[in-house]
């Protein structure tokens, strides 16, 4: 007795001498259909009443409702033939009778098979008509996964490659997924549904290898690299950077930069950046994440493309705040667009001017006013009146007044000094020489006196020596203001204070400049011929002189 299905029973018996066939209809099970039929096995269609009977070699098929006999080489007969042998789960005979000629549909009953779930039936008569594809299909639901890549890999199908991964994922059978992930990721627009398919099932480091796998491949992609770089990001943030380095020029890096920003990368956000050059958000990066982000080399390269110079002040405050000590390292790389007179406002500003004096120091050569004043701010607060002095004669562009009557009050003399050398830059020679008698500084009241070619003001410097009782520094006046004394005035002075030997060497240079002077008329006085007439005169009128000069 076969069941055959749940419609059918099909029973083979003997009554005596004489063989025949039962057949049970499930729906009539009351009245059932006898047939002397001798037979070594008999199987019932299980969709329709025919009935198939096989003696020795012999296989005859008979229509029980048209009660006539179906001939063996029709199509209709092997193919219901074969569906029956599947049903029947009789794989040995099937597999005989695949193995010989015959004119049924196999793929038509591999289908039906395959629909019905009996899978081993469907993989031979699959493999009888070396439909790969559906080969491969069949394996995977009987969970023969390597010969379902095995079949896979003769398909060669993007579809059947993606139908054996998934099954091999869900399998859990990750070496042979990677054989057929390798497959897949050449083609970019099967790579998005991949990934999903293993994020979706929490097979990160699985998805990671096969990306990794795969950029060796001749078909390697740009999809390929930024996804890896992606995931990366999510899952092993600490292989980004490498990636990065590697594979930069393979990546879209706008899609990279979100996945790094979301992640809060921000060492690799500031690398893409760079290599993206959007310098201005790198360097806003490494400012709002300095502990991350920030490195001496990199921001200092970075900072001096920027195309916003605004940022050229923020980074300024960002080293006040971080990195005080790097500051000048810093201003030497920015100076060269730097505008220098905001500059120095921004350092007044904050107080930190000091910290910035080599910066002001290396850019004074460009004569900028505001540089030059805020230097020598410095330099007085140092006390350094040497450098200030230095600083005065080489650049000039300050305001001397405003510098001077900042001096003039300073507690050092040499700084009241350089004040009323300010002054007398600036003419106001009177001003100067006040200072200067003020701070005991005779000789240099007497040189700006001198220097002034003022009468007035020279001879008011002599006055001020004697009533100072300052004898030694009358005669120094007398010597360095020579040219713009009136003999007759010191020779007063001389007389009234009795101080003709402090005077005498003036005189005798008074005596020999006017004697030289002299001398150097006589010869055109001699030869002049209205003196020629007078001496003629003279010679017949009086012959002998009255008195004769030495």
């Amino acid at each position: 007795m076969t069941m055959e299905s749940d419609k059918f029973i099909c029973i083979r018996e003997k009554v005596g001498e004489q063989n025949q066939v039962v057949i049970i209809d499930l729906s009539d099970p009351t009245n059932p259909i006898r047939r002397p039929i001798t037979a070594d096995s008999a199987i019932m269609n299980p969709a329709s009443k025919v009935i198939a009977l096989k003696a020795s070699r012999t296989l005859q098929i008979f229509n029980m409702e048209m009660k006539s006999k179906i001939k063996s080489r029709d199509s209709y007969v092997d193919t219901e033939f074969v569906f029956a042998l599947a049903k029947t789960n009789r794989l040995a005979e099937l597999e005989d009778f695949l193995g010989g000629p015959n004119n049924g549909h196999t793929q038509q009953v591999g289908d039906r098979c395959f629909d019905e779930a009996m899978y081993e039936a469907a993989k031979l008569l699959y493999n009888s008509v070396s439909n790969f594809a559906r080969l491969a299909s069949t394996l995977v639901r009987l969970g023969e996964f390597q010969a379902a890549v095995d079949s896979g890999r003769k398909a060669n199908s993007t579809r059947t490659w993606k139908e054996v991964c998934f099954a091999c994922v869900e399998g859990e059978e990750f070496r042979l997924a990677q054989i057929c992930g390798l497959h897949i990721v050449t083609h970019a627009d099967e790579l998005e549904e991949l990934i999903s398919y293993y994020q979706d099932r929490g097979y990160f480091e699985e998805l990671i290898a096969l990306l990794e796998a795969a950029l060796g491949l001749e078909r390697a992609h740009m999809g390929m690299f930024t996804e890896l770089a992606i995931l990366y990001s999510k899952y092993k943030p600490q292989k980004m950077r490498e990636h990065l380095e590697l594979f930069w020029s393979r990546v879209n890096i706008p899609k990279v930069l979100r996945a790094a920003e979301a992640a809060h990368l921000w060492a690799e956000l500031v690398f893409l950046y760079d290599k993206y050059e959007e310098y201005d958000n790198a360097v806003l990066t490494m400012i709002m994440h300095p502990s991350d982000a920030w490195r001496e080399g990199p921001f200092k390269e970075i900072i001096a493309k920027v195309a916003n110079l605004e940022l050229y002040y923020k980074s300024l405050q960002f080293y006040l705040d971080y990195k005080p000590l790097l500051l000048n390292d810093l201003l030497s790389v920015l100076a060269p667009r730097l505008d220098h007179t905001r500059a120095v406002s921004f350092f007044t500003k904050v107080k930190e001017l000091q910290l910035a004096r080599p910066y002001l120091r290396s850019v004074q050569n460009h004569n900028n006013r505001a540089v030059n004043e805020a230097l020598n701010t410095l330099l007085m607060q140092e006390e350094d009146y040497q450098g200030l002095r230095a600083s005065i004669d080489a650049y000039d562009n300050f305001d001397s007044m405003v510098l001077a009557q900042m001096l003039e009050k300073h507690e050092l003399v040499e700084f009241r000094r350089i004040a009323a050398y300010l002054y007398k830059s600036n003419g106001r020679w009177a001003q100067s020489v006040e200072l200067c008698k003020k701070d005991k500084l005779y000789k240099d009241a007497m040189q700006y006196a001198a220097e002034s070619q003022d009468s007035d003001l020279a001879e008011s410097l002599l006055q001020w020596f004697l009533g100072e009782g300052h004898k030694e520094c009358f005669a120094a006046c007398l010597f360095s203001c020579y040219s713009l004394l009136h003999p007759d005035l010191v020779l007063e002075l001389a007389w009234r204070h009795n101080i003709t030997d402090f005077t005498m060497p003036y005189f005798i240079q008074v005596m020999r400049e006017y004697l030289t002077k002299v001398s150097s008329l006589e010869p055109q006085i001699t030869s002049s011929p209205f003196i020629s007439d007078k001496r003629s005169n003279a010679g017949q009128s009086q012959t002998t002189p009255v008195c004769r000069i030495l």
